[in-house]
């Protein structure tokens, strides 16, 4: 068996004597995790998450681990060494896509929403909706996607400002004030899909978001709601804001 696909380093880790375990997400064929030849070797040490790949598959049977063959073709996390932001958004994607996103499936939105932020990094508030955009696309991807087009107190949509924490439904910004404080703010930029975010929109887009891959978690036991690189990323918004 052999496919050849590109994709983006999730992570790496040693196994055995200079050898690693690659996880990526292709465009094609979804997470995938395989074996890599020198993994762990000085040679390899500068692959980080993140990295563009150009990736060659190879394995006796469909379903064994299999062999990559592994050519970088760019290191957005290389560029972005200055940038404590763009580097948490980063480690909280590729730890996303680990915790849920399931092996061997593909997800080309997904995939196609990661090579966005990936080219949206080194502008503040584009990566910064890049990023919010790109957690909503895995929310719909996992069974959990958010509505924003109606009002679910049946006021007009024109004006939505609310989400429920329970149905992931928008709600009219003046309708559901008398329940603020059991509502989640939908920040205007992942309603209407604008390409530009605040520190304070990206703080409010990552509760949103952040609750419901929580509550995901929490009814598939999956552990702990949320990765530690997502955490990270969500108190840094908080303190930006």
């Amino acid at each position: 068996m052999e496919w050849r696909d590109a994709g983006i380093a999730l992570g790496l880790a040693r196994h055995g004597e200079g050898h690693a375990l690659l996880d990526v997400l292709t465009a094609g064929h979804g997470r995938w995790r395989g074996y890599l030849h020198g993994g762990g070797s000085r040679k390899r040490a500068s692959l980080q998450p993140g990295d563009l790949l150009d990736l060659v598959w190879r394995a006796r049977l469909e379903d064994q681990l299999g062999s990559f063959r592994a050519e970088s073709l760019a290191s957005p996390a290389a560029r972005a060494l200055d940038d404590g932001e763009a580097l948490a958004m980063l480690s909280a994607l590729c730890a996303l896509c680990l915790r849920h996103l399931p092996e061997r499936e593909p997800a080309p939105g997904i995939h196609a929403g990661a090579l966005e932020l990936l080219a949206a990094l080194p502008d503040p508030p584009r990566r910064r909706a890049a990023y919010a955009h790109w957690e909503l696309r895995l929310l719909a991807e996992i069974g959990f996607g958010l509505d924003f087009t109606r009002c679910a107190l049946g006021g007009p949509a024109t004006d939505l400002g609310w989400v429920s924490p329970r149905s992931g439904r928008a709600a009219d910004r003046a309708l559901g004030a008398p329940w603020a404080e059991k509502l989640l703010p939908l920040p205007v930029f992942l309603r209407d899909g604008l390409p530009e975010a605040s520190p304070a929109e990206l703080r409010d887009a990552l509760r949103l978001t952040g609750h419901f891959l929580g509550l995901w978690a929490g009814r598939q036991g999956a552990g702990d709601p949320l990765p530690p690189a997502r955490l990270r990323l969500a108190a840094r918004a908080e303190r930006a804001a």
